[in-house]
């Protein structure tokens, strides 16, 4: 049996069309390099300047220089272009990137992202997901659909320091997966077993739920 965050990667690997260039933010979202299709042809990019990467196999040597967003070792695949950070940007600023998966803290109904900073807690800085949100086309969000306390990280509104404001296309949780519209946050899919009641009572946000039209995942 798939655990919740491998059930999560591979519904996720299915928003991904053979041809895009797809960025992966830090945590879970780096690991759909491994839920992607071996014949599929992307290019994965990644903001410290390069295009065409792929996951270190086992037995292969780290290059120290190759790494992807969250630091963990990575090496290209054939075709792939290396180029210092200010193309890279220039690449997202110029909207370029196809789709990018982030995860966050808490998102809302109204497709706003809170992704980078808890108070009194120590954060590095916004750094490029700010310009992702911005910038992408379609941004995916992973993340649990409740912290570890239980609290709904689905809100009606964010309560943490926003990353972009009205940039979440679709979200992604172990529950359900959730399309950000102007009347609020369509199901389109409930984790198989779970319960539209159930669903409700996890999530903070007001949802939009056909249940003729639902699927599960």
């Amino acid at each position: 049996m798939l655990s919740d965050q491998q059930r999560m990667l591979t519904r996720a690997a299915r928003e991904v069309i053979d041809g895009q260039i797809v960025n992966l933010g830090i945590g879970l979202p780096t690991r759909l390099f491994h839920y992607l299709p071996d014949d599929m042809n992307v290019l994965v990019h990644s903001e410290n300047g390069l295009l065409g990467c792929r996951p270190r196999q086992e037995g292969e040597a780290p290059d120290i220089d190759m790494i992807d967003s969250g630091g963990a070792y990575i090496t290209t695949r054939p075709g792939a272009s290396v180029f210092d950070s200010a193309t890279s940007f220039a690449m997202i600023r110029r909207s370029r990137v196809d789709v990018t998966f982030m995860g966050a803290f808490e998102v809302d109904q109204e497709g706003n992202l809170a992704n980078w900073k808890i108070p009194g807690k120590f954060s590095p800085g916004i750094g490029g997901a700010m310009e992702l949100a911005q910038k992408v086309a379609r941004l995916v969000v992973l993340c649990s659909h409740n912290d570890k306390h239980g609290n709904p990280k689905i809100l009606t509104r964010c309560q943490l320091p926003l990353t972009a404001s009205r940039c979440i296309s679709r979200i992604i949780t172990e529950k359900a997966v959730m399309d950000v519209t102007p009347e609020g946050l369509e199901v389109v899919e409930i984790a198989e077993g779970l319960s539209v009641d159930a669903l409700r009572e996890a999530t903070d946000a007001t949802l939009l739920i056909d249940e003729s039209r639902l699927g599960r995942f």
